[in-house]
C-alpha cells in the first residue's frame, strides 16, 4: 500500500488530500495539526511535506505556503486511501424512481440519469453511446468552484464537452474497458486546457449497445462520493435496460 511511503507520511497525505477535496485551498500544516489529529508536531508535520514535495506527491502554488496534492498523489489516494461514501438505500431508491418510467427508451433513460447523477454529485454528468451520442447535465455546478474562475479554463472545458471526438476518445479510446472505472486529469492527458479538470468514467452495455457514464469536476472531485455513486448509476442502467 505504501507506494514507497512510510505510514506516516501516507497518514499526512490523507489528511492533506481529504482537506483540499474539502476547502479547494493549499493546506499549511497547521491546518493539519489542528484539524487532524497526526499525533506528531506541526514541525514534524512540515518536514514530512517537504520530503513528499520532493517525491512528486505535492506541490507548492506560487502563491501559497500551503501545498496542493499531484496528480500522482489524487491517484495514489483513490486507489488506496480513500474511504467510499455509499449512497444511502433511500436515495438510492430515489434515484431509481426518477428514471424508471423512461426503462423502454435508452436515450430518454440516459438523459434522466445525467440529470440525476449530476445533482448528487454535484458536477458535470456526462454519458455517451460509442454511437456517438451524448447527453450531459449540471453545467452551472462548474461554477460553484473556485478552480473555474479562470474563463479560459471554462472555455476549455466547454469546448471540450461540445466536441464529440474528444468525448469519444476518452470515453471508448483512453479508458480500460475492463477497469471498473478510470480517473483521467485534464494535465495527463495532455489537454493543457483542461488542465485542473478531473473526469471520472465507467463502462456499461445496455439493449445490445456500450456506454458510458462520466463526472467532471476539478481534479479535487469528491471520490469518495463520486466512485460510488457513479457504481450504483451503471449497475442501475444495467439493471432496467438489460444487456
Amino acid at each position: 500500500m505504501s507506494d514507497g511511503l512510510s505510514a506516516r507520511q501516507t497518514q499526512i497525505l490523507k489528511a492533506l488530500i481529504d482537506e483540499y477535496i474539502e476547502t479547494a485551498d493549499a493546506v499549511g500544516s497547521e491546518n493539519l495539526d489542528k484539524k487532524y489529529n497526526l499525533g506528531v508536531s506541526p514541525a514534524t508535520i512540515r518536514n514530512e511535506m517537504v520530503v513528499l514535495t520532493k517525491a512528486g506527491y505535492l506541490r507548492q502554488p506560487h502563491t501559497s505556503a500551503g501545498r496542493i496534492p499531484s496528480p500522482q498523489a489524487m491517484k495514489f489516494y483513490i486507489n488506496q486511501l480513500m474511504e467510499e461514501k455509499q449512497m444511502s438505500l433511500a436515495d438510492e431508491v430515489k434515484a431509481k424512481e426518477e428514471v424508471w418510467d423512461s426503462r423502454g427508451d435508452l436515450d430518454l433513460l440516459l438523459a434522466g440519469v445525467t440529470k440525476s447523477l449530476a445533482e448528487r454529485t454535484g458536477n458535470i454528468a456526462l454519458a455517451a453511446t460509442d454511437e456517438g451520442k451524448v447527453w450531459h447535465s449540471g453545467y452551472a455546478s462548474v461554477f460553484a468552484n473556485p478552480e473555474f474562475s479562470d474563463l479560459g479554463v471554462c472555455t476549455g472545458l466547454f469546448s471540450f464537452l461540445e466536441e464529440m471526438e474528444r468525448i469519444n476518445e476518452l470515453f471508448f479510446g483512453r479508458a480500460n474497458l475492463d477497469n471498473p472505472f478510470d480517473v483521467f486529469f485534464g494535465e495527463e492527458l495532455g489537454w493543457p486546457d483542461i488542465g485542473p479538470v478531473g473526469v471520472v468514467t465507467t463502462h456499461f452495455s445496455a439493449g445490445g449497445k456500450k456506454g458510458a457514464l462520466g463526472v467532471i469536476g476539478p481534479i479535487r472531485l469528491s471520490y469518495p462520493t463520486v466512485i460510488p455513486t457513479l457504481r450504483y448509476f451503471k449497475n442501475m442502467i444495467e439493471e432496467v435496460v438489460g444487456a
